[in-house]
């Protein structure tokens, strides 16, 4: 497939999450941008979001009750 180039201007800190990001995949900044088009356009990233919120709601119970079994001081519940 042919390449085109592309101008954009973000933010130093925007920049260099990408740089990073890309590095960490082992893609370059121009495949790893074109991977994030691809799965926002194509909707996969809407539906991972569709089905982490899903997870979460089905689950919530169980996150909540660890959280508050972490924060319980040490002998509360012995009483």
């Amino acid at each position: 497939m042919a390449k085109t180039q592309l101008g954009a201007r973000v933010d130093e800190d925007v920049a260099e999450l990408a740089k990073k990001r890309a590095a960490d995949l082992g893609l370059s900044i121009g495949d790893y941008l074109g991977r994030l088009v691809r799965d926002d356009t194509s909707g996969l990233r809407a539906r991972a979001v569709d089905a982490a919120a899903r997870f979460l709601a089905e689950h919530q119970a169980v996150f909540d009750e660890a959280e508050q079994a972490q924060q319980t001081p040490r002998g509360a519940r012995a009483a």
